[in-house]
């Protein structure tokens, strides 16, 4: 039944589609949005904000333009099995307004779903779907936000057994409540079920207030320029 449900969701994505034509860029950047029933209105306006002024904060503008190669973003947001979006497709960020309107678009974005739960395996899928027909870069990265474990359907194991994940680094945004007592076990979770590939690590915000900050410090730590060969080689019969 998992995997039946993971190869519906591979077609409906387009994992069988041709990629892009292939770009110079360096990094793939794809960044998740968490929308399930547990976000309010002011909190998904708080990390769609968050999103865009990180994005366009001085830091994060620098290390965007830090090397000769561009960067590539594309945003979706998700959370019941069948309720994904994509907010902004590929964008190839070569220019300072190519940066201002890709958060301004973020920023204006409206939630298409406000009553599903948090099916984690699917919003990865999704991912994997927007990541493989994006451009061809060095690096291809998915950026998960959430505020909860998977509540719906199968969950990331199986997302990554049945996606394109070779390659990829899963990184993670675990949004907690201040003072959460919850939040060790949504963080462990993260870091056992939720990371994934080479250099995979976890940011916390302290709540949705604390969005704009945890975003701009994960972004800055993704968009650090790489040496191709700085990657680790996964050992033999292990996942790349």
């Amino acid at each position: 039944m998992v995997r039946a449900a993971a190869r519906a969701l591979a077609w409906a994505v387009g994992l069988g589609a041709a990629p892009l034509a292939a770009a110079e860029c360096r990094l793939a950047l794809a960044l998740a949005l968490d929308v399930s029933s547990s976000v309010d209105a002011q909190e998904d306006a708080l990390q769609r904000g968050g999103l865009a002024a990180a994005l366009i904060s001085p830091p994060v503008e620098r290390a965007i333009f830090a090397a000769p190669l561009p960067v590539a973003l594309a945003a979706y947001e998700w959370s019941g099995r069948y309720n994904q979006q994509v907010l902004a497709d590929w964008r190839l960020i070569r220019s300072r307004r190519d940066l201002l309107e890709m958060a301004e678009t973020l920023g204006r974005s409206n939630r298409g779903h406000t009553e599903f739960p948090t099916a984690m395996g699917y919003a990865l899928g999704f991912g994997a779907g927007l990541l493989a027909r994006g451009p061809d870069c060095l690096f291809r990265t998915l950026d998960m936000a959430g505020d909860g474990e998977n509540n719906e359907g199968f969950g990331p194991a199986a997302a990554y057994a049945e996606f394109p994940f070779a390659g990829v680094t899963v990184n993670g945004l675990v949004v907690s409540a201040p003072d959460d007592g919850a939040e060790i076990d949504l963080v462990t979770w993260y870091r056992d079920h939720v990371l994934h590939g080479p250099g995979a690590f976890l940011e916390v915000a302290q709540g949705f207030d604390d969005y704009e900050r945890a975003m701009r410090r994960k972004l800055l730590r993704e968009l650090r320029p790489r040496a191709v060969g700085a990657l680790p080689h996964p050992a033999p019969g292990q996942p790349g």
